[in-house]
This record gives C-alpha cells, structure tokens and sequence, in this order.
C-alpha cells in the first residue's frame, strides 16, 4: 500500500487495528503516506498489534521474527467489507497471509467475491508466512481457491509449490503457468530470489526477469517493492516487460536500505535508479 501510494497512485486499505496507541500510529503512517483509512477499523475486544523484529547480520544473513499469536490484523471481519468500496477500485490486492484463520479468512473471502461481481481486477500476492496456519492442506485449499479466481498471481516458486500442494503438479513454472491459465489467470509472476523471476502472460509472452545488481543489506522488503512498482506500471499502462522492469528495480531498492516501508521509492527516484543501472547492466527483462 506504501509503495503504490509513494509511486503516486490512489490506494485504499482494508485491515484491523489495536484500540490504543499502537492502533494509532499505524492509522497515523497510513494517513501521512496517502492512504485512505476509512475502511480500517478498531478491534473491541483488546487484540494487540502483531509485533515483527527485523535482523542484519551481514550481508548475506537476514532474518525476521513475528509474534503473531490472537494479533489484531487477523480478526478483522466480514461485515468490516464493504462492495461499493471494493465495486470504487480498479483493482483489489489479497494477501495470502489474510486466508491463514477466522474471520479474517472470510472478510477475505467476501471481498474476493465482492470484487468478481463488480469487475474489479482481482491480484492474489500468496505472502506465506508458516506462522498462524495449521497445517499443509489447509495453506493449499485456501490459497488455490483464491488463486483461480484472480486475473493476477505472484508468489514465490515455494509458494507455488504450497498452493499447488494437491494439485500433482511437476513443480516446473511453465505446469503452474499452464495450470493457472486455464482457469483464467490472465498474469503469473513466480519469483526465484536472487535468481531473479518468470512472468507469464496470456496476452504479452512470458518473459525471463533478471535482478538489478545491489549491495543487498537483507532478504526482506523485496516482495513488496516488487509488487507495489510491477501492478503501479500495468495501472500506468506501461507494456509488460515495463512493469516488470519497474518491479525488479523498487525490489532491488529495497533490499539494498534498511527500511522497508519507510524506503519505497517514488517514481522519480524508480525510474532515475532503472537509468543509471542500465548504463552498466543492460536489459534485465528478456523474452522466453
């Protein structure tokens, strides 16, 4: 939400919040970066913040550790969903780590169904966390079904790989392109770390998408620049190749400074940082 509301588009959020002080800062965040917070709402019955310690110890080791246990983000409700709030959006991101417990499985659930009666584009970024799911077959049930009800995929090839846990899938992203294709997903990104990522399109090819090279600080944060800058370039209408180019440089921003939300860029500085690395790196999006 930061990173699209940083790169200058118009960005609503749906979510829980604590009832005290730490309920405030977050709203307060949201509402400093841009974001519309009329659809977050208080919890009532004393769920606290999720609390997230982040780790550098060195430039190859990064680690996090949540405490994720009765915390406010996952209670929020159903009735917390609103359609004409969704049916107002071009577009409704859903966080896998949003399906992972009650009720804020079926809040998610409502909204996805909320969103394909009204025609708003429907993304699923799979975000697996292990915390807070019960076990194996729960993450793939919940996680497909979304999944085959969205125009757009991105996960991580070990997130593919939970989602299509029943499936018999070989385990190749060209079976899980073909097998989300078929059931109507028009985008699939897969990404492969430091590997760099695959796309998958119906309509513009598939495309090999390599990392812009950094001195990365940690694992973190990359996901999010990536997602955020990659869907802001397709609401720009900028041809696929494009947006992920977009994509893989805010990841590459983003691994590289200490911050995550604090450290999205803006366009200017997105599209200054593309330039000067292409005069060394060239073309990191080719064609499959």
């Amino acid at each position: 939400a930061v990173g699209l509301a940083r790169l200058g588009r118009k960005v609503g959020f749906l979510g829980k919040v604590s009832d005290d002080q730490f309920g405030d800062f977050v709203t307060n965040f949201f509402v400093k970066e841009g974001i519309d917070v009329s659809h977050i709402t208080r919890c009532q019955n004393g769920e606290k913040l999720g609390l997230t310690f982040t780790e550098i110890l060195s430039p190859t080791q990064s680690s996090i550790l949540m405490y994720r246990e009765g915390v406010a983000d996952l209670m929020l409700h159903p009735d917390d969903v609103d359609y004409d709030y969704i049916a107002s959006a071009k577009a409704l991101l859903i966080s896998g780590t949003s399906l992972c417990t009650s009720p804020t499985r079926e809040a998610a659930l409502k909204a996805l169904a909320y969103a394909k009666q009204a025609g708003t584009t429907v993304i699923f970024d799979a975000d697996y966390r292990a915390y807070t799911w019960k076990n194996m077959d729960e993450i793939a049930v919940y996680t497909s079904l979304v999944a085959a009800q969205s125009d757009m995929v991105l996960g991580s090839r070990e997130e593919f790989d939970l989602m299509e846990r029943l499936l018999h899938l070989p385990g190749t992203d060209e079976a899980s392109a073909k097998y989300w294709q078929d059931r109507g997903v028009e985008i699939l990104v897969i990404k492969h770390g430091k590997q760099g990522s695959r796309a998958y399109s119906k309509y513009d090819g598939n495309w090999d998408v390599k990392p812009f090279p950094v001195d990365a600080l940690k694992g973190f944060g990359g996901g999010d620049g990536y997602a955020s800058a990659f869907i802001h370039g397709l609401l720009q209408g900028k041809k696929l190749n494009e947006a992920l180019e977009m994509g893989s440089a805010s990841a590459a921003m983003l691994v590289a400074s200490h911050a995550c939300s604090r450290d999205m860029p803006t366009e200017e500085a997105l599209m200054t940082f593309i330039a000067e690395k292409k005069k060394t790196c060239g073309e990191v999006v080719t064609k499959i």
